[in-house]
């Protein structure tokens, strides 16, 4: 088979052999893909610091047929991530982006508006700088969308007991989850769950996961990011993530203490 070319993010490496790389990497045209970069720890190789964790790329690779793992050629840098790892927050926010998209993504399976999403997310990173407002915006942002595209967002504004709407103008309901729920519950409903394994949902987070919805990140409206904003979303999210891989996300617990 000829070779293809594909716009590609890192998303993992593991040593293989001697001086070999393999390598998990999200293509804009096939999806998320493995193959073995030969060579590619030696010192004099032409990978450079192409392979290095969600470098933006522009990637050769060819695969035979029947076989799991694509023989990757070459690669030219498009961006680097390399100006966010000077802060710890950024940088464990890389690790995190990186860390879903390897667990949670299908293998081989074409989205490109996953892919579409971690170039704005990182895009927003690089041109913002490694600050905390923009790290929390951004990682709000990519957690909705990310359990979005996944077919794993339950509908937000009503109750799953007992089909109440939640968004009352005036006052609105408060709004519980839990790690094995499938969706939301009023108070009411929430008696009638274990309290202990459920967790509030605000009306200000729900509110945000609307706009981000709705809204590009650039143009979200001014508000002071920070680790407290919208905390409770990101649980949520992330609980339904970990539910749909069926294992904990490492990076999660390490980025919300990261601040």
């Amino acid at each position: 088979m000829p070779a293809r070319v594909s716009e590609a993010f890192v998303l993992q490496t593991w040593p293989f052999k001697e001086g070999d790389l393999i390598v998990s990497f999200l293509t804009r045209d096939s999806g998320k893909l493995r193959g073995v970069a030969r060579r590619a720890r030696r010192p004099k190789s032409g990978f450079g610091s192409g392979l290095e964790r969600l470098s933006h790329i522009k990637m050769a690779y060819f695969q035979r047929e029947n076989r799991e793992l694509v023989n990757i050629d070459s690669c030219d840098l498009l961006h680097s991530q390399f100006g966010l790892l000077n802060n710890f927050t950024s940088a464990c926010a890389l690790d995190f982006v990186a860390e879903v998209s390897e667990q949670l993504l299908p293998a081989a399976e074409p989205s490109e508006k996953y892919f579409r999403l971690v170039t704005a997310v990182l895009d927003h990173l690089r041109e913002a700088g490694p600050s905390a407002q923009a790290v929390w915006k951004a990682i709000t942002y990519f957690s909705v969308w990310a359990v979005k595209l996944a077919g794993l967002l339950p509908q937000l504004h009503v109750c799953l007991g007992c089909g109440s709407w939640l968004e009352d103008p005036e006052q609105p309901q408060r709004a519980f989850f839990g790690r094995h729920l499938a969706g939301l519950y009023c108070h009411d409903c929430r008696r009638t769950l274990d309290a202990r394994g459920t967790w509030d949902l605000s009306a200000e987070s729900r509110a945000i996961a609307e706009e981000i919805l709705h809204t590009p990140i650039t143009q979200l409206p001014e508000r002071a990011w920070g680790q407290s904003t919208a905390a409770d979303l990101r649980r949520f999210l992330t609980q339904k993530m970990e539910s749909q891989i069926e294992r904990k996300l490492i990076t999660f617990s390490v980025l919300e203490t990261a601040a």
